[in-house]
C-alpha cells in the first residue's frame, strides 16, 4: 500500500483524530454559537434605527469643550448657580438645553423604545438556534443508529458553512434569523454525531470520561474565544470578516473529515438505539439532562440582554460588549478540562451538585 494509503488506513483506525475532528466541529460550533452575540445587537441598531433616523436627526457629535473661562477658578462654581453667600459669578449664562433633557454622552446610545424591543427580537433571534436544535436532535439521533456517524457529521459540517456565510452577508433581520434556525440544524448533526462517535470509539468508562472532557475543552474554547474574537473584528474590522475566517476554518474541518472519517461509506449501527420512552423514564438521563438545561439557561439570558444593557446604561463600545463575556469563558474552559478527570474522583454527581450551587449563587449575584 502506498504511503498516503497507509497514513488514510491508519488515521481512520485512530481514536485519536476522530476525537481531533470531534473536537474542532465543537470549537467552530461554539464559535459561531458566541461570535454573534455582541455582532448582532449592534449591527440592527446600526442598520435599523439609525439608518432611519439619519435623514431626519443629525448623528450626535462630540461636545465643544467650555473654555478656562467659564468657570470661576476662585469658587469652583459654574456659572448661572448661587454660591453659598448667595452671590453669582459674572460670566455669560451655560448653553441652554430647549427640551430640558440633559445630553448624553457621545458614545451613549438614543432610541430607549428601539434598543427595549430590540432586546426582545435578539432574544428570539438567539432562541431560535437552541428550538430548532431540540426538535433535531432526536431526529439525528435515530439517524445515526441507521447509517452510523459519518454521514451526519459531515452533514452538520455543510449545514455550519452554509450558516456562517449566511451570516457574513445578511443584512436583515430574517436573514440573520434564518442563519441562525439553520446553525441549529448543524449543530445537532455536529454534536449528537460526534459525541456518539466519541462513545462507540472510547469504550472504558474512565477513557470515555476523559475524551469527553476534552472534546467539550473545544466546545469551551469556542465559547471562550468566539465573544471577544467577534466583538473586536467587528469594531474594527466589519460584520463579514468574524464570519469569514469561522468559514474557512470549517473548509479545513470538512477537508479532514473527508480524509479521516469517509463520509460517503455508510457504516450503520450493530445494536438497536433505545426506545425513547425508555430514555425519558431513566432518572440519570432526566437528572443529567436538567442540569445542562438549567446551568446553561444562566448564560443564555445573558447573551442578549447583556450587551444591549451596556450599550444603554454603560456606554460601551462594539469591542467590549464581546470582552465582557470573557471571565465566564476563561472559567468554562478551565473547568471542562479539569472536572472531565476530577469528577471521576470525587464522584459526578458531587461534580454536578457543587456546580449547580455555584451557578444559582453567580446567577443572583449577577
Amino acid at each position: 500500500m502506498p504511503a498516503g494509503g497507509s497514513w488514510l488506513a491508519a488515521g481512520r483506525a485512530s481514536r485519536g483524530l476522530v476525537l481531533v475532528v470531534v473536537f474542532v466541529a465543537l470549537l467552530l460550533d461554539n464559535m459561531l454559537l458566541t461570535v454573534v452575540v455582541p455582532i448582532i445587537p449592534s449591527f440592527l441598531y446600526t442598520t435599523e434605527y439609525e439608518g432611519a433616523n439619519s435623514s431626519v436627526a443629525p448623528s450626535w457629535t462630540e461636545p465643544t469643550p467650555l473654555p478656562s473661562s467659564y468657570f470661576d477658578t476662585t469658587t469652583g462654581n459654574v456659572p448661572g448657580t448661587t454660591q453659598s453667600s448667595g452671590k453669582r459669578t459674572e460670566s455669560s449664562p451655560p448653553p441652554q438645553n430647549p427640551s430640558g433633557i440633559p445630553p448624553a454622552p457621545s458614545s451613549c446610545l438614543q432610541g430607549e423604545e428601539f434598543l427595549a424591543k430590540e432586546n426582545v427580537r435578539v432574544g428570539l433571534l438567539f432562541a431560535s438556534k437552541a428550538l430548532v436544535q431540540l426538535g433535531v436532535n432526536p431526529a439525528v439521533g435515530f439517524l445515526t443508529n441507521r447509517i452510523g456517524y459519518h454521514i451526519p457529521m459531515f452533514l452538520g459540517f455543510s449545514i455550519m458553512f452554509l450558516s456562517t456565510l449566511m451570516f457574513a452577508f445578511s443584512g436583515t433581520y430574517t436573514l440573520l434569523f434564518i442563519a441562525r434556525a439553520l446553525q441549529g440544524i448543524g449543530s445537532s448533526f455536529s454534536s449528537v454525531a460526534g459525541l456518539g462517535m466519541l462513545a462507540s470509539v472510547y469504550t472504558d468508562d474512565f477513557e470515555r470520561g476523559n475524551a469527553m472532557g476534552i472534546a467539550l475543552g473545544g466546545l469551551a474554547l469556542g465559547v471562550l474565544i468566539g465573544a471577544p474574537f467577534g466583538s473586536v473584528m467587528y469594531e474594527f474590522v466589519g460584520k463579514a470578516a468574524p464570519f469569514l475566517v469561522l468559514a474557512f476554518l470549517a473548509l479545513l474541518d470538512g477537508a479532514l473529515q473527508l480524509c479521516i472519517l469517509q463520509p460517503s461509506r455508510i457504516s450503520p449501527e450493530s445494536t438497536q438505539g433505545t426506545p425513547m420512552s425508555t430514555l425519558l423514564r431513566d432518572p440519570y438521563i432526566l437528572v443529567a439532562a436538567g442540569a445542562l438545561c438549567f446551568s446553561n439557561m444562566g448564560v443564555a439570558m445573558l447573551e442578549p440582554t447583556l450587551p444591549i444593557w451596556m450599550m444603554q446604561t454603560m456606554c460601551s463600545s462594539n469591542w467590549q460588549l464581546g470582552v465582557a463575556f470573557l471571565p465566564a469563558s476563561v472559567s468554562y474552559l478551565v473547568g471542562t478540562n479539569l472536572f472531565g478527570i476530577l469528577a471521576h474522583k470525587m464522584g459526578r454527581w458531587l461534580c454536578s451538585l457543587v456546580g449547580m450551587a455555584m451557578v444559582g449563587i453567580s446567577l443572583l449575584c449577577v
